[in-house]
Formats: C-alpha cells, structure tokens, sequence
C-alpha cells in the first residue's frame, strides 16, 4: 500500500471495483475490522453505487487534513449514468481507512468560500466557538448570538440545530452548499440565537463505527443535551424560550431531544417519518424513474434493499444478525431502536408547540409517505403549524421539475421564505 494518501485511497477504490472486499477489510483501521465483514462492504457499496451504473472513470485525488490526526481523500468518480465524489478518511502512517462517504461531484473540487445568503448580515451577530459532550466523544459546536439592539437589554430566544443522516460537520455541507449555516445565520440576523454542532460520527467517526450497540440517540442526543445546558445556562438565552430544530434524520429524532423539560417546542424540517429502511426502498424505487436505463438499471440494487428492509421487520432480528444482511451494513443494534420508534407518536406525547416544514419537491422525505404521517399526528392540533413550500427540494432549494441527487451540487441557500417563517414562528 501506498504512503501516499492519495494512493492509498485510489488503491482502496481499486480494490472495491475489483471485488476485492477482505483485502479492502483489511485497509480498514485495526479498531473497525472486527465490527465490519467483506460481504458487509459489498452490501453497502453496492446499495450506494447500484443507480450510478458503472465506473467508467476516476480523477485526481484532492487530500484535505480533517483534524485528529486524519485525513481526507476526495477522489471525483464518473459512473455511466452520473458522477460522485468518494471520500475516504485515512489515519496514522499506515494510512488505515476511518471511513467511506458518497458526496456530490462539485466535493471534490478545490474548497471555494462559501457566500452568506443575502438574508444574513454577519455584522448583527457574533459567533464562538464551543465544545459539547464528555471526551472522548466532545463535538465542537458553533454559538451564533445576536448583537442587542441598543438599550434592549431582553434575553433572546434560542434553537438548537440537529443536521440529518451521515457523518455530517456543523453545517451540514453538502457538495458546495451549508444548509444549516443558511439557518443559523438567517436565523441570527433576525434576533435568534443558534448553536449548532458537528456530529459525533463526523468528529470521532472510529469510535462510533467500534461501538457494537451505537444506536440513533447515540448519534444525536449526549451532545444535544449538552448544547440545551449550554444555552439553558448563558446569561443572554431566555431559558424558557429554548427550542430544537432538526433536519430529516435530525428531525426524526428530534423528539427525543424535544423530551428534555427545558426544551419550549420543536421545529421539524423534512423530517422522516415513514420507517428509516422502507424510505430507503422507496428512494430507490423513486432513483429508477429518473436515471437513464431505468428500473433494469437500478433493479438488483432495489431487490437487494428490499431484502433487506425485510430482513429488519423479521421477529428473529437480533444484536447478532450479521449487519451484512441490513441496510447499507449498518448493524442491528442500530436498527432494532429504530424499528421500535414512531417519530410523530413520540412528538405527539411531549405537548409541545411545533412548527414542520416540508418541501414540495423532496424526494428523499415526502409529502405522501411522511408529511401524511406528520399530519395524522397532530395535525388537529391548534399548537401545531404545518407549511409546505411547493419549489423547494430536501434541503429546501427552491427549484422546478423533478427533484434529484445532481440537484445539490451547484452552490445554493435555503429558501429565504422558510428563513422567515421559522424566524417568525419563534419570535412570535
């Protein structure tokens, strides 16, 4: 192997599109081998890559340090229907893989700084940087606090932003996008306080991936409470005005941050609510309609999910299922907490206010599948506000057409409409 980063993450690559999956096993950090399998990492890679067809090229290498002694290796891969960027994470002279992530093609383009939208003025605010959670697992974090007016000496309200699936940073990069950075600094421009954080499978992607039972509130609610104590405890917080906002998977669970007797209400933004492992097949499904060759493209990779979608509603479903046989390998532990747990049930036990927001266009989380059960929920409710923004994609870009994964790539902001009607929701 390679000392080179770089090569090291090109020979990873190579090793996948030959079928070489124990050798690639064993490229994989000492820590992550035991809770990892070859076939594993097939099911996995197969479930991603399946609706782009075939490699039919690799580009140059971009290597970007990650902080704790990591590095990332963003490599631009053309498929016969489409293009990505696999990003590989590589610690130690060894250059031992941390982990595999699928980004839009624009990733792996040299870092261009990001613009703030034209809702936010960085001047009406201040920004410092945090740290939330116990070592080992602390996650740095974000305060964004607005600059009073003068003579307003009012405590301001705050929320907590939880991003969505996949090890995402603070502000939930996507391709040459921060969606939540959109929020946060809209948000602040307009009075709010917001703290937002990197998730721990971002930060300490090793030790998450070791840990045999991690489960979704491992991934999301030590280091949420702990931002909720943060702003419960700062003298320019309102603590009775304290609120979570969380993005789909984020939103999913964001009752259970929600549970916290500090928090005032709950903003849901397309947040998932039909079971995590059918909204997988769904999207797959929904992928077959718009690539080229169509459903006989993406139809093993379909069976394959289905199977295993299948696999996480059977009785026998247990701590020892091989993760091999579930949804993009992630083992059961993960699954069996979330087979149990009904997202709009659990919002509709906490009494509390709640604003959910939904794009029109979303693909990923649906007005059909997930909005109805939203809404079946609590829609009668006089505390409850529910507002669909018909142009709007899953990370609320405004658009036309039917949505798709290359609709993220170029650079773009929130919808300054969903800006506003969140800003106005917790203000008013």
């Amino acid at each position: 192997m390679s000392a080179s980063p770089a090569g090291a993450a090109l020979a990873a690559i190579d090793m996948a599109r030959k079928g070489q999956f124990a050798g690639l096993l064993e490229r994989f950090a000492p820590s992550l081998q035991p809770m990892l399998s070859a076939d594993g990492l097939r099911a996995a890679l197969e479930a991603e890559l399946a609706p782009h067809g075939p490699v039919t090229g690799v580009g140059t290498p971009l290597t970007e340090p990650a902080g704790s002694g990591v590095t990332t290796v963003k490599v631009p891969v053309t498929f016969e229907h489409s293009a990505l960027t696999i990003a590989i994470g590589l610690a130690g002279e060894e250059n031992w893989i941390t982990g595999i992530q699928f980004l839009p093609a624009s990733a792996a383009e040299p870092a261009v700084p990001w613009e703030p939208p034209p809702y936010a003025d960085p001047t009406t605010f201040t920004e410092t940087e945090v740290t939330l959670g116990d070592p080992p697992l602390a996650v740095p974090g974000t305060l964004s606090l607005p600059r009073p007016a003068p003579g307003d000496g009012q405590p301001l309200p705050a929320v907590l932003l939880l991003s969505g699936s996949g090890p995402h940073d603070q502000d939930e990069t996507i391709g040459r996008s921060k969606p939540l950075k959109d929020l946060a600094w809209g948000l602040a421009t307009a009075g709010v306080a917001v703290l937002r954080f990197e998730k721990v499978t971002h930060a300490h992607p090793a030790e998450c991936a070791a840990s045999p039972a991690f489960t979704l509130t491992d991934e999301y609610v030590p280091q949420a409470l702990a931002g909720l104590r943060l702003l419960r405890e700062h003298p320019a917080i309102d603590p009775a005005r304290l609120y979570v906002a969380g993005h789909s998977l984020g939103g999913s669970v964001a009752p259970r941050v929600a549970a916290d007797p500090a928090v005032a209400g709950m903003i849901i933004l397309a947040g998932g609510a039909q079971p995590l492992h059918w909204s997988a097949v769904r999207q797959f499904g929904y992928l077959a309609t718009i690539t080229p060759g169509g459903a006989a493209a993406i139809q093993p990779a379909l069976d394959a999910i289905t199977a295993q979608a299948k696999a996480v509603d059977d009785p026998g479903l247990s701590p020892a299922t091989p993760p091999e046989t579930l949804p993009f390998g992630i083992p059961a532990p993960y699954w069996l907490d979330l087979r149990g747990y009904d997202p709009p049930a659990a919002a509709a036990a906490l009494n509390k206010p709640m604003l959910i927001v939904q794009g029109g266009r979303d693909y990923q989380v649906t007005v059909a599948d997930d909005l109805s059960r939203w809404k079946a929920a609590l829609g009668g409710r006089p505390d409850v506000t529910i507002r669909v923004y018909d142009a709007d994609n899953h990370l609320f870009f405004p658009g036309s057409g039917p949505s798709s994964p290359e609709e993220y790539e170029p650079a773009q902001h929130m919808d300054p409409e969903v800006i506003a009607g969140i800003a106005d929701w917790l203000i008013t």
